[in-house]
């Protein structure tokens, strides 16, 4: 009797529904290009307080990197968006963000050039707001590589 209760279970086992997978766990993912036009496929990016989400910034175009390479830096609440890109157009070293200046900084990618792919993950600020974000490689921000972040 008491192998046939085993043999049961294994049987039992064997037909058992495959384990489910928490797709809630999963951060959600904006894909975003950045082309030699020195602007992004996506502007505005809302999300919920809290949430957790990836940003992978595709870089696509022909100039080379040392001259086109493109990043995503999401900025706190005022700092002061062209003093903060100003301050780091000297620091090629740390992706154009002056070290003085990286506490401004809630998220950011490498710089990516043509063909690269980069990309961060990171909890969305708690506070409703309007956060900036943009690219700090030099002249790109004027250029209007910029966007926002509507959390609501």
């Amino acid at each position: 009797m008491r192998a046939f209760a085993i043999l049961s279970l294994l049987i039992a086992g064997a037909f058992a529904a495959p384990a489910v997978v928490d797709t809630a766990a999963q951060p959600r993912t904006i894909d975003i290009v950045g082309t030699d036009d020195m602007k992004y496929s996506v502007t505005t990016i809302t999300a919920k307080p809290g949430e957790e989400i990836r940003i992978r910034l595709m870089a696509k175009g022909k100039i080379p990197k040392i001259a086109m390479a493109h990043n995503f830096v999401l900025l706190k609440l005022g700092v002061n968006v062209e003093k903060f890109v100003n301050d780091g157009a000297p620091h090629r070293q740390t992706d154009f963000i002056a070290p003085g200046m990286a506490g401004s900084v809630i998220a950011k990618t490498a710089l990516a050039g043509p063909g690269e792919t980069v990309q961060v993950t990171f909890k969305v600020p708690d506070k409703p707001a309007q956060y900036p974000y943009l690219c700090t490689f030099p002249g790109h921000y004027q250029a209007g590589m910029k966007g926002t972040l509507i959390v609501k």
